[in-house]
This record gives structure tokens, sequence and C-alpha cells, in this order.
């Protein structure tokens, strides 16, 4: 079973770029676009490493940390 790895950015290309290497990589990837979006989606499975931006609309990096 692979890990699984979330990453959180505002950026739509920061984050595509981040799945694409991660996936080649061998990893599972959930990605979130604030920390808000973060929170919901940390319930749904086992994350083994999370990669957050710090400066984000509506939660940022560190409120959400």
């Amino acid at each position: 079973m692979a890990k699984t790895i979330m990453v959180v950015d505002d950026s739509a290309s920061i984050r595509q770029v981040m799945n694409l290497t991660l996936k080649k990589a061998g990893y599972d990837v959930i990605e979130a676009n604030d920390g808000s979006d973060a929170l919901g989606k940390l319930g749904a499975q086992k994350i083994n490493l999370i990669v957050c931006d710090v400066n984000m609309p509506n939660m940022d990096g560190i409120s959400f940390l």
C-alpha cells in the first residue's frame, strides 16, 4: 500500500506539479486548496505526510497546523 501525502496550497499549478511528481514517485496524493479544505479531508484516510503552504486565504497554513 502506497503512503499518502496531502498537498495544501491555494495555487492550482503548484498542487498539480506536486501531485504529478509525487504520484510518479509512487505516493497517493490528496489535494486541498486551503487549511479549511484540508481539515475537511483529514478524516477520510490515513495521511503519512502533509506539505502545506503558509500564505493562503480562508485558513492559512499556521492556523491549519
